[in-house]
């Protein structure tokens, strides 16, 4: 379940930047340029589709930011491959409180440090858990149906208990979500959602 923190972000730390390109063709100095220009004191950047759930570097920005940090994009586009996976990244970074702000944009009004960036992301949140909503019930309708049948859905968890038990005890001891994801021979993201409670 997506959770609408209310902890208020002071901007007191760095600005970070995330950057992402599709494929290797496109040409991510616009982003670059926009997020030096913002003031970011360091850039990740990676090439990947925003359709696929792996993308190393943005589980590094996500465990290299700190309370009072925030995290900016170039456009709303370029961090979430869903309204729900959006929401939920933010969420993680609203709870660790980090501050998160959209450059340019039709949205760029999104900024988790100011009231009205609160506010609309609230709204935009409200949005993503009523598409959680009907997909869960759409979910649970196709299991029914193919119980009925007598098959048996369902998709099987990334991490069983005992993976993140160790992934828990692996963070305790001071690893980064990388160096876990590697120990366990999974996706960081992966990592990062589990540890952090977060959806993808």
């Amino acid at each position: 379940m997506i959770r609408l923190v209310s902890k208020i972000i002071t901007p007191a730390g760095h600005l970070i930047g995330y950057a992402r390109i599709s494929t290797e063709d496109q040409e991510a100095q616009l982003q670059r340029d926009t997020l030096t220009e913002a003031g970011c004191a360091r850039i990740f950047e990676e090439t990947a589709s925003g359709k696929n759930a792996d993308r190393p570097e943005l589980a590094a920005v996500l465990d290299y930011l700190r309370e009072g940090d925030t995290l900016c994009v170039w456009k709303l586009d370029r961090l979430g491959r869903s309204l729900i996976d959006l929401v939920s990244i933010v969420d993680g970074l609203r709870a660790k409180g980090v501050g998160f702000k959209v450059l340019t944009g039709a949205l760029s009004s999104v900024d988790t440090t100011s009231a009205d960036g609160r506010l609309f992301f609230q709204i935009i949140a409200a949005m993503a858990e009523f598409e959680r909503a009907l997909i869960k019930d759409r979910t649970v309708a196709g299991l029914a149906a193919a119980k009925a049948q007598g098959k048996v859905g369902g998709r099987p968890k990334a991490m069983d208990p005992k993976m993140i038990q160790r992934a828990e005890d692996l963070r305790a001891e001071g690893q980064s979500y990388g160096a876990i994801a590697k120990a366990l021979g999974i996706g960081q993201a992966t990592v990062y959602r589990a540890l952090t409670g977060t959806a993808g």
